[in-house]
């Protein structure tokens, strides 16, 4: 179990009227939107987690139930070390899976190791009218503005949109790169500004730097590359601590990589709803998360001619394991090699590298058969 600071045990004072530390388990690069809208648009304090670490997959993997899913024991990790930084707000997303039901237990599982905070769970007024959220923003901060929590939200929106696009265009593009590691410092220096970034005109600025490096960066990039598209479960998809990194060793190896599921396709322009339409060839009902998004994509990539999928899922997460007959069967309709990635808290690096040298060694040797 992690030590617990004095500053968060429930000896403490009240937390109502000091300026609220708010924090937000590790989730990819999105936690870089959510500490421009904590100190922008609120006004509040931003604690930022470190990077993950398998002391984070420790703290939560030893408070957690033994059969939860890997996303439960990392976001509860990332929680306590949260906390031992000094937060005393929490914010939890929610999801479309479990994930929604998450928030609750993991606050009684913190209260019970000793810990006093506010816990926010965005799960419980996901279909609250607009007053309910205007009431959980001053919640935090009674001196919240409206029309600069509007204006503000907008720019958190355009850093997830932009955020979102330069990740897209460094996975396409820096295995190829002339210049070893030069998009590694483009993508590096462009994540720094958007940290740093106190305004929207800083989040533009950003942006359009990052894209002019991209653009001017020579490539060696042949006529047909080998292009993997990644599909899966929502957060160890996005989540690169979570998912060992896999779309930059595909990277590493001379592939184009693809990724629909994100936060912009999923959440701000898109939902289950609107994907099963493209997924009715495989699906004839709904079943639940991102399994529409998961099987389209899948046709997607497939019919644009790619050389391979790539699905990515957490141990025990049902809807995904229901998607993988359909996937098996669109992969013989397609003749599309399908990977099957399931991580838990035991995944080794070693054991990954492995499937993939193979995985390359395959969807290779198909390429070379099928040019000549």
């Amino acid at each position: 179990m992690a030590s617990k600071s004095n500053k968060n045990k429930k000896n403490n004072t009240s937390i109502s009227g000091n300026t609220r530390k708010v924090a937000f388990p590790t989730f990819g690069n999105y936690n870089l939107p959510f500490k421009y809208f904590i100190e922008q648009a609120i006004g509040a304090e931003c604690v930022l987690p470190a990077a993950h670490t398998k002391k984070t997959v420790h703290f939560g993997e030893l408070n957690s139930p033994d059969f939860v899913c890997t996303p439960f024991k990392h976001t509860l990790g990332s929680m306590i070390e949260l906390l031992e930084l000094g937060a005393d707000t929490l914010v939890m997303s929610g999801g479309p899976c479990r994930l929604g039901f998450y928030g609750e237990l993991q606050k009684k599982i913190l209260e019970d190791m000793g810990y006093e905070f506010t816990m926010i769970d965005l799960e419980w007024y996901k279909d609250s009218k607009r007053s309910e959220w205007l009431k959980v923003i001053k919640s935090v901060n009674p001196d919240v503005k409206v029309p600069q929590l509007l204006l503000e939200a907008t720019n958190t929106m355009k850093m997830i949109k932009y955020i979102d696009e330069i990740e897209e265009l460094y996975h396409a593009n820096m295995g190829f790169e002339t210049n070893e590691g030069a998009y590694d410092k483009i993508y590096r220096d462009f994540l720094f500004d958007m940290r740093m970034a106190a305004s929207g005109n800083d989040i533009k600025n950003a942006y359009r730097k990052a894209k002019m490096a991209i653009d001017d960066e020579p490539l060696n990039k042949p006529d047909m590359p080998l292009r993997v598209g990644i599909v899966g479960e929502y957060y160890t998809i996005m989540d690169k601590f979570s998912n060992l990194d896999v779309e930059n060793k595909l990277c590493r190896m001379g592939i184009e990589v693809h990724r629909l599921m994100n936060f912009s396709n999923y959440n701000l322009g898109g939902s289950e709803q609107k994907m099963f339409p493209a997924a009715k060839n495989y699906m004839k009902f709904q079943m639940g998360p991102t399994s529409a998004t998961t099987v389209a994509a899948a046709e997607k990539y497939a019919k644009q001619g790619f050389d391979g999928l790539v699905h990515v899922k957490c141990f025990g997460c049902t809807p995904e394991v229901d998607v993988m007959p359909l996937l098996q069967k669109l992969s013989q309709d397609y003749h599309i090699p399908v990977l099957y990635l399931s991580y838990d808290t035991q995944t080794s690096d070693t054991g990954l590298d492995t499937r993939l040298e193979a995985f390359y060694d395959m969807i290779s040797l198909k390429k070379k058969v099928l040019k000549n």
